[in-house]
């Protein structure tokens, strides 16, 4: 193009752009939410079992599963639930081995973090989550102590939390359930424990704990949906949904069903569909 006349190449590259224009308007439409009316049901892959977001109990399934109910009735479905087993073993999206053919969405403990984002869409957050301190007993300062860490499956900088730990100069305990972290808070085998702040209350309210968030230095995360990459209408009526639940206070009544406790709640509340996208 460079050896055409300027009377040739211009016509050249508005012809370019229209080109492009045109391709953009020929892409396929998004179906994703027809395809899901079609259907007649919202399919969430979630684990089995991730108090108090996943339960198991009919009364109280949780609250990912009430809020995948609330947001299915507004839209005229039915909501289904796809077990997954890789949910509750990996915090990795990219390890759980979802598929289309098995749900629209994600939830049980899907966090938007760089990870989940890189794999997945996300929708506005409905709460927040982050590291928490259980504790048997009042300490003034966590330096010297020795901590019990259950990571648990969620999606929280752990390589973040090991680094701020260390250099406090506290002794690491890795466990693997709460009950063993239960166990060494009880025995003293740790002066206190760290996992994330929807599974730290659940303890916590089972066996009289007390429980804090971590420290400002360990950041909190918004909790949300996963969503295929591409589907957009879907995505938007997801959104749409949880701002409706929340202006009608239900996503509140529902964190305060698993929480209780009103301050805490709220501060689980501060980062819902208004305010984190």
């Amino acid at each position: 193009m460079a050896f055409l006349p300027t009377s040739v190449r211009v016509p050249l590259s508005y012809a370019m752009i229209f080109g492009l224009l045109a391709g953009v308007y020929l892409l396929p439409a998004d179906t994703s939410l027809s395809e899901v009316r079609k259907g007649g049901i919202l399919r969430a892959c979630m684990p089995q079992l991730y108090p108090p977001l996943v339960t198991g109990d009919p009364t109280a399934p949780g609250i990912d599963v009430e809020l995948g109910q609330a947001l299915a009735s507004g839209l005229g479905l039915r909501f289904g639930i796809h077990p997954n087993q890789a949910m509750a073993q990996d915090f990795n999206p990219r390890s759980w081995r979802v598929t289309r053919a098995q749900c629209e969405v994600l939830a049980g403990g899907v966090v938007a973090s760089p990870v989940t984002r890189s794999f997945l869409e996300t929708s506005p957050s409905y709460a927040q989550t982050g590291w928490a301190f259980l504790l048997a007993k009042a300490l003034a300062q966590i330096e010297g102590r020795r901590a019990g860490v259950l990571t648990g499956i969620s999606g929280l900088d752990r390589i973040g939390l090991s680094r701020y730990l260390r250099g406090k100069n506290v002794e690491l305990m890795i466990v693997s359930n709460s009950s063993e972290l239960v166990d060494g808070l009880r025995q003293s085998r740790f002066d206190f424990g760290v996992t994330e702040m929807l599974l730290a209350r659940r303890i916590a309210l089972r066996e009289g704990l007390a429980v804090e968030w971590a420290p400002a230095e360990l950041p909190r995360y918004p909790l949300v949906f996963g969503l295929w990459k591409g589907d957009v209408t879907l995505k938007r009526a997801i959104a749409d949904g949880l701002a409706q639940l929340e202006n009608r206070g239900d996503i509140a009544r529902i964190l305060a069903r698993y929480i209780k406790d009103e301050k805490l709640a709220r501060s689980f509340d501060a980062g819902t569909a208004r305010g984190l996208r």
